[in-house]
């Protein structure tokens, strides 16, 4: 019988391009051990029409962080016609964009820290304290990039001094900002698959926050509660949460949704449609609490792969 052939979408030119190769790898030797035939393929050394050359049966997208996930390198897979894994082209886009998404999130009865945008046009004349005033936010503030993921560029802000000097840091980095309340409280995530909400975890980080340090160095000593310890039926409730989010935002195969759960309410901080599956990543632990081990979710991931997502 002949082998599927799978390429693996790795590295890119992201910020996330470690840890978008440590997924690959770690999805690679599962798709290997199922027996299928894995052509690896890294768009910052080909050309991404390079793909459509490639004689595949699908596309295992293992990218993360801009073009990987906020639509762009979906809108090439669908131009190809080649059936690809995770959220698809508007889906991705959304949720990669934390302004639009957190607009979606609000009119559909969700609760999400408070928050004001700043984008190209007034990073150079924006007035933050009165921003801040109008918006009625207190600090401490959290200020960060409005489409980075693995918490990149994120920086908690104890007073006016500090936001403007973390401002001034970002914009010359970033073209849009997001400035929201910071919500203190147990940190909560959730994974999905296919649409259902599988199971909540409970994050203990021993720095300020779960950073990009907290989630991939073993060295930051992240206390994992699975499940999270939480009441039953504020348990059930995130789960829900989570599902509507979902839905509302259009997303398919796996996701993975986080909140803040401060005096029993649930605030959802964004919504991760390419979320990380490395030996540390959440998602895969998740699952796996569930007996769904990773070899089993990463050949639900290849089943689950499709065109017009």
């Amino acid at each position: 019988m002949k082998k599927k052939k799978v390429v693996v979408v790795q590295g890119g030119t992201s910020r996330e391009r470690e840890i978008s190769l440590q997924t690959a790898r770690s999805c690679i030797k599962a798709i290997k051990k199922i027996g299928f035939k894995v052509i690896k393929f890294d768009p910052k050394f080909s050309s991404i029409f390079d793909i459509k050359k490639i004689n595949s049966d699908l596309i295992f997208n293992a990218l993360h962080g801009k073009e990987g996930e906020d639509g762009k390198i979906q809108s090439y897979f669908e131009y190809f016609k080649k059936p690809y894994t995770h959220s698809g082209v508007i889906s991705s886009m959304i949720a990669m964009n934390k302004y639009l998404s957190k607009k979606i999130f609000l009119r559909n009865k969700i609760k999400t820290p408070k928050y004001f945008y700043i984008d190209e046009k007034n990073l150079s004349n924006i007035n933050l304290d009165k921003e801040i005033k109008k918006n009625k936010l207190k600090f401490p503030l959290v200020i960060k990039p409005n489409d980075e993921g693995s918490s990149i560029g994120v920086r908690i802000c104890k007073n006016s001094k500090n936001l403007k000097k973390e401002f001034s840091y970002l914009k010359k980095k970033y073209k849009n900002l997001i400035v929201e309340s910071f919500i203190p409280g147990k940190e909560i995530q959730v994974a999905l698959m296919g649409g259902k909400a599988i199971g909540a975890i409970e994050l203990r980080p021993k720095r300020k926050f779960y950073d990009y340090k907290a989630k991939y160095k073993k060295s930051s000593l992240t206390a994992h509660i699975m499940p999270a310890e939480i009441p039953q039926k504020k348990y059930k409730e995130v789960l829900k949460i989570s599902e509507v989010a979902n839905r509302i935002l259009g997303c398919k195969g796996i996701a993975r949704c986080d909140f803040r759960f401060h005096k029993g309410t649930f605030y959802i901080l964004e919504l991760n449609t390419q979320p990380g599956m490395t030996n540390l990543s959440l998602v895969p632990e998740i699952a796996k609490f569930n007996k769904i081990p990773f070899i089993k979710l990463v050949k639900w991931m290849m089943d689950d792969a499709s065109l017009n997502r």
